[in-house]
């Protein structure tokens, strides 16, 4: 039987979930819009102008929130064919440099993006009447995650997938 995860990769977890749920979403609004767009256009002959910078501004959203729970699952720029081809010692080198860079990259992400997304803050943005500076907003936040979950890798190893809780009988005992 495991042993239950503790607080910090609980929270992660959560986190993770959370990042998720959020670039589903923002999917599935995406979707929607484009769908709107497309019905305005076509029937109703009045085409929004709110629909595409909306639109690429979710997408972003998903497209980060997504790459930093791959990098939390080691599933994004894993170059594992190489690295399952070398000896252990050279496979835990290859882990720990590829995890700096992922970490690294986030930093990067997170700084130039927050950079960016505050400097363009008080422009308005084309099409949209939204803050020009929320189109890095994604950059700054999914830089964190990434930087966040590679962290997380390089401190505590290989990622295991949680396990869900054993059904427990009525007198409180595993089954």
């Amino acid at each position: 039987m495991s042993e239950p995860r503790r607080g910090f990769a609980r929270a992660l977890d959560s986190l993770a979930l959370l990042a998720m749920a959020l670039a589903g979403i923002a999917l599935v609004l995406m979707a929607l819009i484009q769908a709107w767009q497309v019905f305005a256009r076509y029937v109703l002959n009045d085409s929004p102008g709110w629909t595409e910078p909306l639109a690429l501004l979710l997408m972003s959203f998903a497209v980060m929130f997504g790459a930093s729970v791959a990098v939390r699952r080691e599933s994004h720029f894993a170059f594992q064919s190489l690295q399952h081809a070398m000896p252990t010692p050279v496979q835990w080198l290859m882990k720990s440099v590829s995890r700096l860079i992922a970490a690294a990259a986030g930093a990067g992400l997170m700084v130039l993006g927050g950079t960016l997304m505050i400097d363009d803050w008080p422009v308005p943005m084309a099409g949209a009447p939204l803050p020009s500076g929320l189109k890095f907003a994604a950059l700054c936040v999914g830089g964190g995650l990434i930087l966040i979950f590679a962290l997380e890798r390089l401190l505590t190893g290989d990622y295991h997938a949680p396990v869900a809780d054993a059904p427990k009988d009525a007198s409180g005992a595993e089954d």
